[in-house]
């Protein structure tokens, strides 16, 4: 079988809860983000996923990230890689989208961009790395990111411009899962929550 990218969003953290922009700033989870975390974590550990047995993982060096990828039970088989990092939002780090269309009005990321930080073109590059990795791969692979670049990996997952991450939104410790339909790259599940239910 052709190899399948699990994309692992990060937990809730204080940031995420209030809409903020959180590029590189290390922002810890909350407590309700190590909850998440720790059932994404009991979900992947049963069936069908049965713990990912040689299962290659790799996690965001950021905190939020790192954290989410121990709590879910990876932490000792995950390599840091920098190219998993969150987009670097520049002068909207830290900035609601409120705030930020009140002195750019009509603004809109994944068209303009940030000022005094990653342009379209690099965010798009480092995506390509991960989509390239991930099929280079004779296995499986999970990755633990954040919202903005793993939207971005999944739209360079199916050949599309960046800009069609804008309409693949991205919870929480939600899990999604790339692979293939009729021999073409396809979205298998996008945005499943449904391990945060009770």
């Amino acid at each position: 079988m052709a190899p399948r990218i699990l994309l692992a969003r990060h937990g809730q953290t204080e940031w995420s809860l209030s809409g903020k922009h959180t590029g590189r700033t290390d922002i810890p989870l909350l407590e309700e983000g190590r909850r998440g975390a720790k059932v994404l974590g009991e979900r992947l550990h049963r069936a069908p996923f049965d713990g990912l047995s040689g299962v290659e993982v790799r996690t965001s060096p950021l905190a939020r990230a790192r954290e989410t990828c121990e709590l879910a039970g990876f932490g000792e088989r995950a390599t840091t890689w920098d190219t998993l990092m969150e987009w670097d939002y520049g002068a909207y780090e830290g900035m609601t989208p409120a705030e930020i269309q009140a002195v750019r009005p009509g603004w809109f990321i994944w068209r303009d961009g940030v000022p005094e930080g990653e342009t379209l073109e690099q965010v798009t590059a480092r995506a390509d790395e991960v989509v390239a990795w991930a099929r280079a791969e004779d296995r499986d692979v999970l990755v633990f990111a954040h919202g903005h670049i793993l939207r971005s990996i999944g739209a360079r997952w199916l050949g599309l411009p960046l800009d069609f991450a804008a309409r693949i939104r991205l919870n929480p410790t939600s899990l999604s899962v790339l692979g293939w339909a009729y021999g073409e790259p396809a979205i298998e599940a996008w945005n499943d929550c449904g391990h945060l239910t009770p």
